[in-house]
Formats: C-alpha cells, structure tokens, sequence
C-alpha cells in the first residue's frame, strides 16, 4: 500500500486498527512515529528512532542499525469519555504487570479530556517489552485493565 502513495525511500507512519474481519488502515504518512511512541523502538549500540533518521537523511548507511530483538509495544490509553480529569488510579497496579516498563499519564489533572474522534489526544502511554508479541500485546492489554479515571462532566 504505501509503494502504491509513492512512499517507497525513507519514514513511514502507520496505523492500523485490527478486528476480527481484517486489518484496517487508519493512516499511512511520509513521518515518523510522533510524541512519546518512539521511546519504545530501541537500536543497536543505543540509538534512538531519531537518531537513525537523521543518519538516513543525511546519507549515511543505515543497513546495520537493526532494533533489539525483543518485542515492544506501546498502548496510547484512549479517554473513555468527555469531561474534566480529576484522577487516574491503578498505576501502581499496571506497573506491577509483568512486562510493563512505564506508564505515562500526558494530560494533568484538572484539564478537559476529549475522546476521539472529536479529541485530538489520548490520556497517556504504557509501554512494555518482553519475549513475544503476544505477551507483551497481553502486558498491554491488563494493564489498562488496572487503570481507572475519575472524569467529571461537570
């Protein structure tokens, strides 16, 4: 698909939403990964996401920079509904999933929250790594399960 837009040399975003009758493409850009998604793609000797596609664009030879074995995954924590966030409970309790390395609430207490698609954020991140990506889609997956929201509609 993105040879079909022209995108056949350097960064490509996308994102696709998957369900039992196939998979569905949301978006598919000429960027890279945006905010705090990159922290979860790791390169040989430390590099960041940025890092190489500064190397990529200045014509340096990327060939050898391959990402860490291990499976990564970020879940964006959608907002469940409109209002004003007063509290997220259950991080502790995500944190201790196994797998789970960070959880990153991005809106401050006290501000509006908006779920898409009329919102043009998401509440925060977790982010997780282990053996499979089934294990860590599963880390994923239970810890959002831990979190709760207190959002007034006031």
């Amino acid at each position: 698909m993105t040879a079909a837009l022209g995108l056949t040399h350097g960064a490509v975003h996308a994102e696709v939403r998957v369900n039992a009758r196939g998979c569905w493409p949301i978006e598919i850009a000429p960027r890279s990964i945006g905010g705090l998604c990159s922290r979860t793609l790791r390169f040989a000797g430390g590099a960041s996401l940025e890092e190489l596609l500064l190397r990529h664009a200045l014509g340096e030879d990327v060939e050898g920079w391959n990402r860490e074995p291990s499976a990564r995954g970020v879940m964006m924590i959608p907002i469940p509904r409109g209002g004003i966030l007063h509290g997220v409970g259950g991080i502790e309790q995500a944190l201790a999933i196994p797998g789970i390395e960070d959880v990153k609430i991005s809106i401050p207490l006290g501000h509006p929250v908006v779920p898409l698609p009329e919102g043009n954020r998401y509440l925060g991140f977790l982010f997780a790594g282990g053996s499979e990506p089934a294990s860590v889609e599963a880390a994923l997956r239970r810890a959002h399960e831990q979190l709760t929201f207190e959002i007034h509609t006031e």
